[in-house]
């Protein structure tokens, strides 16, 4: 009875990580393609949706542990979907604001073309695939390899930086327009690292290994995107 509790914590879990999935997709996809439709969806519709998918699997975890009191393994997963479920709450709220600013930026003329951040906005959808695959299978390789990919994420982000900086130093009409970039590069990049946090919490579910400072290494000093 308790591994099929487990078992559908897991769906619901999956569940939420499509929302999420399907939020950062829209909201970037809304600025890159100056959909202001989807920006909307994102803002008016599916953050309502996350917020109640975060608080069920919540009261289902804890339904789970008063009810059974798992130990061990089984602990350290009801626990760890708890977190999990926490860090796509909290992935909802990043494309949310990815819209936010998309729908600030899709009504003016852009910076710049828009280069590293649809590479870093489709490297952190795919972490976030690869992070719930990682946790259905239990698959400790690619856990370990979505935590690594994380710098390449921090590297582009390093790169829209430096690029903006020299656009709103060069001419201070674009310092509104490339903070809103920055704040979409910024949440893209916070992404990735939820991944991560995921992906280190499927380590530790299935190993009882804790590896989270083994991965906190600082970007490349040429931040090379």
């Amino acid at each position: 009875m308790l591994q099929e509790r487990i078992t559908a914590l897991k769906r619901e879990l999956v569940r939420y990580a499509g929302l999420a999935e399907s939020m950062i997709e829209k909201a970037t996809g809304g600025l890159l393609g100056k959909n202001a439709d989807l920006l909307t969806e994102v803002i008016e519709a599916d953050e309502p949706r996350a917020n109640e998918l975060e608080v069920e699997i919540d009261e289902l975890c804890t339904e789970v542990i008063a009810q059974f009191q798992p130990r061990a393994k089984d602990l350290r997963t009801v626990l760890m979907i708890m977190k999990m479920n926490n860090d796509l709450e909290r992935m909802a709220d990043h494309a949310v604001n990815i819209a936010k600013s998309g729908a600030y930026l899709i009504e003016r003329p852009p910076v710049k073309p828009y280069i590293d951040i649809p590479r870093m906005a489709a490297t952190a959808m795919k972490m976030l695939k690869d992070s719930i695959t990682a946790l259905l299978e239990g698959d400790v390789s690619l856990a370990r390899d979505v935590c690594e990919r994380d710098d390449e994420v921090d590297a582009l982000a390093a790169q829209v930086l430096r690029e903006l900086v020299t656009f709103m130093v060069a001419d201070p009409r674009t310092i509104e327009r490339s903070l809103h970039l920055l704040r979409v590069s910024g949440n893209l990049e916070r992404l990735a690292d939820l991944s991560t946090n995921i992906c280190e919490d499927v380590i530790f579910m299935v190993e009882g290994t804790v590896i989270k400072h083994h991965f906190d290494q600082e970007p490349d000093a040429d931040g090379a995107a």
